[in-house]
């Protein structure tokens, strides 16, 4: 498999023997293969009520990487205003790379897709949160411009803190 790239189109695609291609998330047939492939990943379970607020109420900012018919990645976001007058923020609440697919480019991919139409839509910044143990999150959003805001003790379910990452676009 080579790096990601862009084709012609609104899809990114990796060319090789298994080529993988980003697509928009389209509607619920979907949601099945996103929903395995994040609870198999993420250390937060996370119910389908959760997937669909995000699924349905945001479908352009969500991607999903596919390898033929298999999904191989997914990002799951939205772009809020905590009140009216509020800039509006982008948030990536879930990004995960089936582990065979791993090391080439599809989450930076992924994660740059959504990055940018959270800054097409009108977003001023992009906000993350992501266990401080993980460093493929961390090395991969660094390397996208994100830093370090916030230290969240116990985030997580099994204990673990976060960082609350950010991206200013301006």
């Amino acid at each position: 498999m080579s790096p990601v790239g862009e084709d012609s189109g609104s899809a990114a695609a990796v060319s090789g023997v298994d080529a993988v291609r980003l697509v928009k998330y389209e509607d619920e047939r979907q949601l099945s293969d996103i929903m395995a492939l994040v609870d198999r990943d993420l250390s937060e379970p996370y119910s389908i009520f959760t997937y669909r607020y995000f699924l349905h109420n945001w479908p352009g900012l969500c991607f999903v990487a596919k390898a033929g018919d298999r999904t191989v990645g997914s990002i799951v976001c939205k772009a809020e205003r905590e009140v009216e007058d509020d800039p509006l923020t982008g948030y990536i609440a879930m990004l995960a790379v089936d582990t065979s697919f791993r090391k080439h480019g599809i989450g930076t991919a992924l994660a740059s897709k959504a990055i940018e139409a959270m800054r097409d839509l009108g977003c001023e910044e992009v906000v993350l949160e992501t266990e401080v143990t993980n460093g493929g999150a961390l090395n991969l959003y660094t390397k996208l411009g994100f830093s370090k805001n916030e230290r969240l003790i116990k985030y997580y379910l099994n204990g673990v803190d976060a960082f609350r990452l950010k991206l200013w676009f301006r």
